[in-house]
């Protein structure tokens, strides 16, 4: 069972900058062909600052948490179970987004293989004037580590 202790462990801020190509590789790998997302025209003429961001876009954002290390996961899987989003305002191109992420929650459960570790980690995403954009929540299933044969 990883340590209990862990829960409330809130990494540094790190600034995410939403830069156009990365919008446009990530709808465009998504499958996604609304304008908004290629056409700075359209993104402007439906409203926005700028070409919008997917809504799973900030999946991409990085916070200073090192899941691997600060679980000390060593050979164990870690598998992403859940994610979701509350958003307070769109993500676009030329968002500076500071992410800070905290682990919320550490439990086991029993798994089809044996006992298996659940990890609830929460992020918020805040503009350059400190104004909420989005939470994020994502549930990490931690697996046992493979058995020598």
């Amino acid at each position: 069972m990883l340590d209990k202790g862990l829960i409330g462990r809130r990494s540094e801020p790190v600034v995410n900058e939403v830069e156009k190509g990365a919008i446009r590789r990530f709808a465009q790998s998504l499958g996604i062909t609304d304008e908004v997302h290629f056409d700075e025209r359209a993104a402007e003429a439906a409203g926005h600052r700028g070409l919008l961001a997917p809504l799973t876009f900030p999946t991409t954002f990085r916070s200073s948490i090192e899941l691997r290390e600060a679980l000390a996961l060593g050979q164990r899987g870690l598998l992403h179970a859940d994610q979701s989003f509350e958003f307070f305002r769109p993500i676009c191109a030329g968002d500076h987004i500071q992410v800070v992420a905290v682990i919320a929650d550490v439990s086991e459960r029993a798994g089809a293989t044996g006992p298996m570790d659940v990890v609830v980690v929460e992020d918020e995403g805040r503009d350059e004037q400190g104004n909420l954009v989005y939470r994020g929540r994502k549930t990490l299933i931690v697996r046992p580590a493979p058995r020598e044969a």
